[in-house]
């Protein structure tokens, strides 16, 4: 799989070659970022801290809330990579900081070793230092401890003249569980699928940012189809996980759909064709996901309009119901400010009303004893939760972000009750 990259100094998304020589400024991270995480999990390292020259801490942090990012760069011991993980990121990556009396004091699933490699020696302080460990022994040595590695040629770095797939396969076989995530020189679809194939990441800056490797290509690069058209199955579900319906596609139309973010598939009888081009039931695409036999695509989008069937159904298999469908309907009322005598209506036009009735339901929940009790106190206070979420123009997806973010810190609050203040 493909783990686009984004190094940051000065606030700028920057690439570098060799690790110094500035070759590329590529401006504000957020546009970036956008348009990368939609092959998934993006790394953020920031090049300042790295040096020990500045932080660029909060740009960082920002884009810790508006993707899956695995942040590195200055992370040098357990409390820093702590801060970064109660902050929202999914994985840290450590240098020469990963040691054990460092390491098992983190989550090993969300660590990261980086072994940042010359000519199959280990470098340090900012390449500059050759050590005599090679990366297979430090890998040998850690993986027990930690969720994966990155191993970077720093020979190769930037320089977009291909990446050692020999010595990567070594790296995979030395660390077991661990995963591996090999960068420097990596400039291929060929590559990207070799590598998934033995069992490793791709992470790619350079041949991303120049254009040299399309990200469509990247993203589809380890897909084979054993179907005569060639064309991969797509499952498109919204962002709450609910399947929406079946389409195909083909490198042409994952093409498309990555350039314009929407959602565009193949029609074994129509050619590349976007949805709702005509009915206005559009698609913004959020994800593009393989599954584990790499022969069928997820597309996980914003569906607009009346939904994805042909019918005028949210899915294929009719309406969808549950919150999901709840937060929907009611953000329509939001937003219509109808239809006439709605209660609904009524509470987003009245915030303290609707205040009041979130505070006696939030007390009678609290009471609740007996489970049917519970699920119809529970039930209420979530219809004024969502009455209240509508009223402000926030959708439930932002919410299910906000509680992944908050499900991704190690630090955890002290539970206390606060005073009553009703």
């Amino acid at each position: 799989m493909i783990i686009p990259s984004i190094d940051i100094s000065g606030g700028r998304a920057v690439q570098l070659v060799g690790g110094e020589k500035l070759a590329l400024d590529a401006g504000d991270p957020v546009p970036i970022l956008e348009r990368f995480a939609v092959a998934g999990e993006v790394a953020v390292v920031d090049i300042d801290a790295a040096r020990g020259d500045g932080s660029n801490e909060r740009v960082i942090r920002d884009l810790c809330r508006r993707a899956r990012v695995r942040v590195g760069g200055g992370i040098r011991d357990a409390a820093t990579a702590t801060r970064w993980l109660d902050a929202g990121a999914a994985r840290v990556v450590l240098g020469t900081a990963a040691t054990p009396s460092v390491l098992e004091h983190l989550p090993a699933d969300r660590v990261i070793v980086a072994l940042d490699t010359r000519d199959g020696r280990v470098v340090t302080h900012g390449w500059r230092r050759r050590s005599d460990a090679t990366a297979i022994e430090r890998v040998a040595a850690l993986r027990h401890l930690v969720g994966g590695f990155l191993v970077t040629f720093v020979e190769r770095e930037g320089r977009m003249a291909g990446s050692d797939l020999t010595q990567a396969a070594a790296i995979v076989a030395a660390a077991g569980e661990a995963s591996v995530t090999i960068a420097g020189g990596v400039t291929t679809a060929e590559e990207i699928a070799y590598l998934d194939r033995i069992g490793a990441d791709a992470q790619v800056g350079m041949a991303l940012y120049t254009g040299r490797l399309p990200l469509a290509e990247a993203i589809t690069a380890p897909l084979s189809s054993d179907r005569a058209d060639g064309l991969w199955p797509t499952v498109i579900v919204d962002t709450a996980g609910i399947a929406l319906g079946l389409a195909y596609s083909s490198a042409a139309s994952v093409g498309a759909s990555v350039e314009h973010r929407r959602g565009i598939y193949e029609s074994r009888s129509r050619g590349v064709w976007e949805k709702g081009g005509t009915s206005g039931a559009t698609q913004e695409i959020v994800a593009i996901d393989l599954d584990c036999d790499r022969d069928t695509l997820r597309f996980t989008v914003r569906q607009r309009g009346s939904g994805f069937c042909h019918l005028g159904t949210r899915t294929c298999w009719g309406d969808d119901d549950g919150l999901t469908g709840l937060a929907r309907r009611l953000a329509t009322i939001a937003a219509t400010g109808g239809p006439r005598g709605s209660n609904t209506a009524r509470l987003v036009a009245d915030p303290d009303l609707l205040a009041a009735k979130l505070r006696e339901e939030a007390v009678e929940l609290g009471a609740a004893a007996r489970p049917a009790e519970v699920v119809a106190e529970a039930a209420d206070l979530l219809y004024f939760t969502l009455v209240k979420t509508a009223a402000a123009g926030v959708a439930i997806e932002e919410i299910e972000r906000e509680l992944n973010r908050r499900r991704r810190a190690v630090t955890r609050r002290a539970m206390e009750a606060k005073e009553d203040i009703g």
